[in-house]
């Protein structure tokens, strides 16, 4: 379902007639990949990536001031806090899969809110706007774990990248070449900020998915070399947690590392859950005392658990049903597990 008809040409009308629109994407491929199709086709603006965090008020604000835009476009961003809204004097279109049901006085369109199981992709909704690049939609709806309806029409157009038979988005993430491409896009959207925007800048002009996969250009060759820079410190960590969860009997894997530098949770959580798909995956980083966590299962609801053994303690969470981030301090941890532990 996603969107009707009449959503999808007002936030046409809203990306047609804006001069100077301001781009915020949450820092996952979808967000990514929803940013670069609005923005490819508007060829107007500035974009900024949202470091996951429940609290994206005085980021937007601070970039509000810096750009003066005259439109301010949010995309897959869950927001737990709505007041910043009222001090930005322009227009806000919020588009989102998440489970929130209304996000202040912005212009808010998220498929939850006539059909709460509908979870199209924010890639997915951004496409239907623009009509454009195929490829980066289908790369942005597959990341997020959703086979989109023009797959068909993609597999026509990029028989290579898809070159084989799947059931599940699991098997084109970790089996095809379209999967090369989404780790790809994870992982130039790590590291400082600074760094990360230039990779995404990059993006914005490359034309075919084939310019990275090859290294046919200079553009290419970048994204390419800035994904090796972090495959080579991912590649140890999977195999140690892939080792972990093999070894683990329980139906409960726990797998902590500590990393100062970069965040591969998300990451791992999701191979893992894709090589064990009947256990339930927590992934946490150790960083600054504080535990930065990706919770994973094909089979239960997670976020009425997360809330119930969050209760009294000092942290937080949530995102979708079978794929959640959280953020606890590392003297409650292991409380949380053991609660956790308890409710499932």
């Amino acid at each position: 379902m996603a969107l009707s008809n009449k959503q999808t040409d007002e936030i046409k009308d809203h990306l047609d007639n804006c001069k100077n629109p301001l781009f915020f994407f949450d820092d996952d491929q979808d967000g990514l990949c929803a940013f670069l199709l609005l923005y490819r086709y508007k060829k107007e603006g500035h974009g900024i990536v949202v470091k996951t965090s429940p609290k994206i008020g005085d980021l937007v604000l601070n970039k509000v001031n810096e750009y003066a835009p005259d439109k301010v476009f949010i995309l897959d961003v869950a927001a737990t806090e709505t007041d910043f809204l009222e001090q930005i004097k322009v227009p806000v279109v919020w588009i989102d899969h998440h489970g929130q049901s209304k996000i202040g006085n912005a212009h808010y369109y998220n498929p939850r809110i006539s059909k709460p199981e509908d979870n199209h992709p924010t890639s997915f909704m951004c496409y239907n706007v623009v009509k454009q690049d195929l490829w980066l939609a289908t790369l942005g709806c597959v990341a997020d774990w959703f086979v989109p309806k023009f797959i068909n029409e993609f597999r026509e157009e990029y028989p290579e990248l898809i070159n084989i038979s799947y059931k599940n988005p699991g098997d084109i993430i970790y089996k095809s070449k379209l999967g090369k491409l989404i780790k790809i896009f994870s992982f130039i959207l790590k590291g400082r900020h600074k760094e990360v925007m230039v990779s995404v800048k990059i993006l914005t002009r490359v034309k075919s998915p084939y310019e990275i996969l090859n290294q046919a250009t200079p553009e290419g060759k970048y994204i390419c070399k800035r994904y090796e820079e972090a495959n080579n410190d991912y590649v140890p960590i999977l195999k140690d947690a892939l080792d972990n969860a093999t070894m683990t009997k329980e139906n409960f894997i726990v797998y902590v590392y500590a990393d100062n530098k970069t965040s591969f949770t998300n990451d791992i959580s999701n191979e893992v859950m894709y090589r064990h798909p009947k256990k339930i995956i927590l992934i946490a980083r150790e960083k600054n005392e504080e535990m930065k966590c990706s919770l994973r299962s094909t089979k239960i609801n997670l976020i009425p658990i997360i809330d119930k053994a969050l209760a009294g303690l000092n942290g937080y969470g949530g995102g979708h049903e079978n794929a959640c981030g959280m953020n606890i301090k590392k003297y409650d941890f292991e409380e949380f597990i053991k609660r956790f532990k308890n409710l499932v």
